[in-house]
């Protein structure tokens, strides 16, 4: 297996904020900036596919921008990154974002894993507590597509992006995975973004890739996991698979599959 760290060579060209070139091959044709940023991030993505997660976070911590952050929703399967990516770097920051509106299962699963793996987890809320947004707003959740959207911004996308900001975000770890939605099929290892970076480690696991990961070391599913919660959110948009016709509708009855968490632009922070 090659080490990426072999592929990729310092420089401190223009086109390449990070001070990493990723070895990549022109073939003799000139590239504007864009396109050369384009070309370094799809030959760093290929070359990743090369290797094992635990090569891809190794290289990431030591060559990507610090701050390095881990976010995590404490979901279905969060053992897997949580504990992939404390186990080289034990005091990364763990962004978190509670909504208030969680499974009683889910924050018991945090207290949990958090002692466990004695995760130095940062947690961030709107502002505005749950009941007073019922009653400003209503139950935002009930009001459509447009409603989700507003909902999902207040309490999950401003919570996290004051989080990537405060903590001075150079490097996001995040566990997307492709097979988990339709919508997230083309989630790559690396995403790149002005000067910070975003990393997939597990972006091309399967199920029992996790499954195998969790029993290997001997970690736990979200207790949910068991009574069909194959993706596990706020009580109030999160069904089991065995009350619905597909894994679409296990969130969001169905409406949108995404909150907009991995959609943040890096760059805007």
């Amino acid at each position: 297996m090659r080490d990426a760290a072999a592929t990729i060579e310092a420089s401190n060209t223009p086109s390449d904020p990070s001070g990493l070139v990723f070895g990549c091959k022109t073939g003799g044709l000139a590239f504007n900036e864009d396109q050369t940023r384009q070309a370094a991030l799809d030959h760093c993505n290929q070359v990743f596919g090369s290797l094992s997660a635990e090569k891809r976070v190794e290289w990431s911590l030591q060559h990507l921008p610090d701050q390095h952050v881990l976010s995590s929703s404490f979901g279905a399967q969060a053992a897997v990154s949580l504990h992939l990516v404390t186990q080289q770097k034990p005091d990364i920051p763990v962004l978190f974002v509670d909504t208030g509106y969680l499974f009683p299962e889910t924050y018991r699963f945090i207290e949990e894993l958090s002692e466990r793996l004695k995760l130095n987890l940062k947690t961030y809320s709107n502002p505005m507590t749950p009941a007073r947004q019922e009653a400003v707003h209503g139950q935002r959740w009930n009001q459509g597509v447009d409603g989700i959207g507003a909902y999902n911004r207040d309490n999950k996308v401003l919570p996290m992006e004051r989080g990537l900001r405060k903590l001075n975000t150079g490097t996001w770890f995040a566990g997307l995975r492709r097979s988990q939605s339709n919508s997230r099929s083309d989630v790559q290892f690396l995403d790149w973004h002005g000067d910070r970076w975003k990393v997939h480690p597990i972006a091309d696991w399967s199920d029992r890739d996790v499954y195998n990961y969790l029993k290997k070391h001997d970690l736990p599913y979200h207790p949910l996991w068991e009574k069909g919660y194959v993706s596990i959110g706020d009580v109030h948009t999160t069904k089991s698979l065995h009350d619905v016709e597909s894994i679409e509708e296990t969130r969001f009855f169905g409406l949108t599959r995404e909150c907009g968490l991995h959609k943040i632009d890096l760059s805007e922070l």
